[in-house]
């Protein structure tokens, strides 16, 4: 059995691909920084491991994965910034978005790399945006760091492709979660998902589903998911 490591897994995207792998027959490790969440996931989705782990810990995570075996590597954690002019920002809020969007993927892909280019096989599967490929005003450091994940998965995928390493990076638009919560008022929120017409968790998890099972001579290099209606712009009053 094929063991899938997702992280961000409490809420969201991650919590859908956690529930969707470990339903199709994945052994899933699903990680996160909420304890009582990712008790939640597995009392509705028995089997899946779960992980209490803060990823920027880089110490904390290496103890934690010697010795696992990580067929599928879900790097999936991310943060949002509170939206608006990049010279307003605090350096605080730029630091945590670089550290868990960028440094952290990297650092748990350093990790977990050495094993699969030693089966000669696995998957490394990068949740990015489309923020990263169509950049917009008043997301500055989240449409780098995207966009930094877009490169590294591009760069990467020409590494360990003769390890028979597949390498996806996937491109969803307007998806609702709890990603804005805190950065954004219940008002806001409401008018970006007025109409129903954004993406739901579920269906980046059916996605994926969908890309890991083709067969290994088959990698889907980019997956770009976007709502089939357009979507309204985010407004920042």
């Amino acid at each position: 059995m094929q063991r899938a490591m997702v992280t961000g897994a409490t809420s969201g995207i991650g919590r859908a691909i956690a529930i969707t792998l470990r339903q199709a027959g994945y052994a899933v490790l699903a990680t996160g920084r909420n304890q009582a969440a990712l008790a939640d996931l597995a009392a509705e989705a028995p089997g899946i491991e779960t992980l209490c782990l803060d990823l920027s810990d880089r110490a904390a995570l290496k103890a934690a994965l010697t010795g696992v075996k990580v067929d599928i590597l879900i790097n999936n954690a991310g943060v949002m910034p509170k939206p608006g002019p990049f010279d307003t920002m605090g350096f605080d809020d730029i630091d945590q978005t670089v550290e868990v969007n960028l440094q952290a993927v990297l650092s748990l892909t350093r990790l977990v790399l050495p094993q699969m280019r030693a089966a000669k096989s696995g998957h490394l599967v990068f949740t990015g945006s489309s923020a990263a490929h169509a950049p917009g005003a008043n997301f500055a450091v989240y449409a780098a760091t995207k966009a930094a994940i877009s490169a590294f998965a591009a760069s990467l995928r020409a590494e360990v492709a003769v390890d028979g390493i597949r390498v996806t990076e996937l491109v969803p638009g307007r998806v609702q979660t709890a990603l804005y919560e805190s950065v954004l008022s219940a008002e806001t929120r409401q008018s970006m998902y007025a109409g129903g017409d954004s993406l739901m968790p579920s269906d980046i998890a059916d996605a994926v589903l969908a890309l890991l099972r083709l067969p290994a001579r088959a990698d889907v290099t980019r997956l770009d998911i976007m709502p089939t209606r357009p979507v309204p712009p985010i407004s920042l009053k």
